[in-house]
């Protein structure tokens, strides 16, 4: 890296490159992330619950 201000052109060159996402995608992301998080916390409280369930069964048979 020998010129500084000619690597500060490449990459404002290379930045007018990127398809940025619209505001309509974004959205669309982001609340594919939260659904996705929300199914997973669902999912994880469940399996949580029944293994809760069976450990609780295991330790009266064993008393």
């Amino acid at each position: 890296m020998r010129n500084p201000l000619k690597f500060i052109q490449e990459v404002k060159q290379e930045a007018f490159k990127v398809t940025w996402p619209t505001g309509k995608e974004t959205i669309q992301g982001s609340l594919m992330v939260v659904a996705m998080a929300t199914i997973a916390a669902i999912f994880f409280l469940l399996l949580d619950q029944i293994l809760k369930f069976l450990l609780d069964i295991v330790l009266q048979v064993s008393i």
